[in-house]
């Protein structure tokens, strides 16, 4: 008798698990657009009036990969604190998106080249984690 509720519990089971296997639809990230979004905004990088742009643009795109990534939050800040798990450099990419916040609030500040290469590094690589851009391939 016990037998017959062990196997009935493992149909059950079964078909719990092979309705929730069907339900769930994997993330699919089109990385071409992101790709060529990353391309046009390092264009901006060839003169230094367009450094703040380019960093505010990655930023946005951050944000677009995160929402693609169905993170929680009602704003980024909180959708990176949903992500910090799937972005190993957490500092980096809070560092860029507080630098993007104070460019777009004060937008004389000015910027050098150390934190203009280190933001969009850190966002280049967050956008890999999250698998929006391809991980860079070098030996």
């Amino acid at each position: 008798m016990m037998n017959i509720y062990v196997y009935m519990g493992l149909v059950v089971l079964f078909f719990i698990a092979c309705y929730f296997g069907w339900k769930y639809k994997p993330i699919r990230m089109n990385k071409s657009y992101f790709y060529d979004s990353w391309k046009v905004l390092q264009k901006l990088l060839v003169d230094k009036k367009t450094w703040a742009q380019s960093i505010m643009s990655a930023d946005k795109l951050l944000d677009e990969a995160l929402k693609k990534r169905h993170f929680k939050g009602k704003s980024m800040g909180e959708r990176m604190v949903s992500a910090q798990r799937h972005i190993k450099d957490n500092d980096g990419v809070w560092f860029a998106h507080k630098l993007s916040s104070k460019l777009e609030s004060h937008p004389r500040t000015r910027l050098n080249k150390t934190d203009t290469k280190e933001a969009l590094t850190a966002i280049k690589k967050a956008l890999q984690d999250l698998g929006a851009l391809p991980s860079d391939k070098r030996k």
